[in-house]
């Protein structure tokens, strides 16, 4: 583990890494896709970002590389798809070997999320605001990585305590 980033889902643990704060990029992890959201530097606001379509890890990497680099991102909060009862199966552990290959390629700090609900919430918001299905079909990804980043920072501005 010499030489990679922190990966970690103690909210305590990644706030003190990252002491001063900064942007930070959620990726909710799809079999085709990536949802999208970021924050502002004081962790105030999760705004959904862009779908992106998922390939290899290195076609991901040149994708999100350009986000980190343009939106100045200083941490990584990765979605980690959850059982209702708390366990984890197949997709979290692919999750979990996502976080590795991030931790390993952009040298940040990454926060493993439990985004359960995150999706249903997304969906009911996009349909309170009535949103197309087909709509709602594109921007899902993006719009539950918004639901679960904006969950993660609340907890990081109140010290960390999840």
């Amino acid at each position: 583990m010499a030489g990679r980033a922190l990966i970690t889902d103690n909210a305590a643990e990644y706030r003190e890494a990252l002491a001063d704060g900064g942007g930070l990029l959620a990726l909710d992890l799809g079999t085709k896709t990536i949802g999208t959201a970021t924050c502002d530097s004081g962790w105030r606001f999760a705004t959904a970002g862009n779908t992106l379509p998922r390939g290899k890890f290195g076609k991901d990497k040149g994708k999100l590389a350009e986000i980190i680099r343009e939106r100045r991102i200083v941490g990584l909060v990765l979605g980690l798809p959850r059982n209702m009862d708390g366990s984890e199966g197949p997709r979290a552990q692919a999750s979990r070997a996502y976080a590795r290959n991030l931790a390993d390629a952009f040298e940040l700090p990454v926060l493993l999320w439990d985004e359960r609900w995150s999706t249903q919430s997304a969906d009911a918001a996009m349909i309170g605001q009535d949103m197309s299905r087909a709509k709602r079909a594109e921007r899902i990804d993006s719009h539950a990585a918004a639901v679960f980043l904006q969950a993660a920072i609340d907890a990081l501005a109140s010290g960390g305590l999840d």
